[in-house]
């Protein structure tokens, strides 16, 4: 009996240390106060002053627009690129698994300079662009590595039964081997998006003037002191994330149970 209540405990103060920054985040997005020490009572301003301040939604907007754009790019590029290792054999795919591994295991300051550095040979002017490019790069190898277990869980002559039954390849791949990884692909896209909104090393580097994120902006600001509106943007942002992995586990325990 102990042991089991000890065991829960450990659990409650393990999450508890992990989501009591958030929590005060949360809570202290509502005071009406600026100051991050003292309760002066409940108060909806700071919601309100975010979405005046042109600025902060402006950064939203860039933090968005690229997060869900590299998601998208880099879960096309991934899904494709793990077929293509998958479909290999011996050195070449190992050679492969390991490039992949590089972007994901270096330093984040290291990608972001030579990133910085290859847009700056090729003559690309650094904005908008140069950091999607950026985002792309870094998202990429993570949607790989979520893709490749599902295909090898896949049997091995599932597109050849496809195929002596009647189907193109293209039918075979989008209606037989895409819906059975379907969990992989989303898990990647989800990844991809989530640390495409949470960078700000890279972006740091690759983006030019006029083009900004919440990171930077962020880091901005904290060098004059955090403003409450952060406190309230971070609340939005973390139910909207919520939200979306709820709906998610959702419809996944949905397919399940049909299953």
């Amino acid at each position: 009996m102990v042991k089991k209540y000890g065991k829960r405990l450990y659990a409650f103060l393990v999450f508890l240390f992990l989501y009591a920054p958030i929590i005060v985040l949360i809570v202290f997005s509502f005071n009406d106060s600026k100051s991050r020490a003292n309760w002066n009572g409940f108060t909806l301003k700071w919601y309100i002053e975010l979405f005046k301040d042109t600025s902060i939604m402006k950064s939203l907007y860039y933090t968005l627009l690229v997060g869900v754009l590299s998601a998208f790019i880099s879960t096309v590029l991934g899904t494709l690129a793990a077929f293509g290792i998958h479909s290999m054999k011996g050195f070449k795919r190992k050679l492969l698994i390991n490039l992949n591994y590089l972007p994901v295991l270096n330093a984040d300051i290291v990608t972001a300079v030579g990133l910085m550095i290859l847009f700056n040979f090729i003559g690309l002017q650094l904005g908008f662009l140069s950091m999607l490019l950026a985002h792309v790069t870094f998202c990429t190898p993570y949607v790989v590595l979520s893709v490749l277990p599902r295909l090898k869980q896949l049997p091995k002559n599932t597109m050849e039964a496809a195929l002596d039954l009647g189907a193109t390849p293209f039918y075979a791949l989008t209606r037989v081997i895409i819906p059975q990884i379907k969990p992989g692909i989303i898990a990647g896209a989800l990844m991809a998006f989530s640390l495409s909104i949470d960078d700000f090393v890279i972006s740091f580097f690759t983006t030019g003037q006029g083009v900004t994120n919440l990171s930077i902006s962020i880091f901005s600001m904290a060098r004059r002191g955090i403003n409450p509106k952060i406190n309230a943007l971070s609340t939005l942002m973390f139910l909207a994330v919520i939200i979306i992995l709820l709906i998610v586990n959702r419809k996944a325990s949905n397919e399940g149970g049909k299953k």
